[in-house]
């Protein structure tokens, strides 16, 4: 597929008197990365928030595969293909690895039912697997998810977001508070991903989003500041001035 996955038009968000987003126009393009970068709040985990539907956006328009998603429910969300990690990471700490997939796995078929049919937990066993293959989890299937690193626990929530098998990933920082070796292997694993389902990344490392990424959207103050390759990014004057640090831009 070519052409925009995501439509953001004139999106915005207000909490009282406070605009946390003012006027988002935003467009990701299927088959290429998209990072989006800016300060703490910028409005980034606030735009994901509308874009699921966790919050409803006081203005504006959100298109998702070309239908109109802005007053959808984080369920109907999902089930269209859209799917997130959030910046806190969030499994189920008491059950295993393999576990946590398997629930996930089987919430795809809808509501989770423990006693669901023979045809439905074989799937959701089929997909827990694979999904421990790919990410590399298959060492650690029966360890409970309290014991994991911080980085097996990142990978683990990716994974409970493709159990949902979504067309769209939306990661929130997914490498924030990890070591070299941990964000290296993190972010390999995300760059494989992307060659099979589109992914949009909230990240801080700058040097990881200029390596990873192929489009990048710069917010500032609920805004979107800037948008282009990193090249492009790189070389804005505005940008380099409001984000980057850069004196002489």
């Amino acid at each position: 597929m070519s052409g925009p996955i995501l439509e953001i038009a004139d999106v915005e968000k207000h909490f009282g008197g406070l605009a946390a987003l003012g006027g988002v126009n935003a467009t990701v393009e299927s088959g290429r990365l998209t990072a989006i970068i800016g300060p703490n709040g910028a409005g980034k985990t606030t735009l994901f928030n509308v874009v699921t539907g966790i919050l409803a956006p006081s203005a504006g328009t959100i298109r998702f595969l070309g239908r109109d998603i802005t007053r959808s429910s984080v369920h109907e969300i999902s089930r269209l293909g859209l799917a997130r990690t959030l910046q806190i990471k969030s499994v189920f700490h008491g059950l295993t690895v393999r576990e946590n997939l398997w629930i996930a796995a089987q919430s795809r078929e809808g509501v989770f039912k423990p006693f669901a049919n023979a045809k439905t937990c074989r799937r959701a066993n089929e997909q827990a697997d694979a999904l421990l293959e790919e990410l590399a989890l298959t060492r650690l299937a029966s360890q409970q998810a309290a014991n994991l690193s911080y980085g097996d626990v990142a990978l683990l929530e990716i994974g409970i977001a493709l159990a949902t098998e979504p067309k769209l990933l939306l990661l929130d920082e997914p490498i924030c508070g990890m070591g070299p070796a941990e964000t290296e292997r993190t972010v390999e694993k995300i760059r494989e991903l992307s060659k099979r389902i589109d992914i949009v990344i909230i990240e801080h490392d700058i040097e990881v989003v200029f390596d990873i990424s192929d489009d990048i959207i710069v917010m500032a103050l609920g805004r979107v500041l800037a948008r282009g390759t990193p090249a492009e990014i790189s070389e804005n004057a505005e940008v380099r001035s409001a984000y980057l640090g850069d004196d002489d831009a």
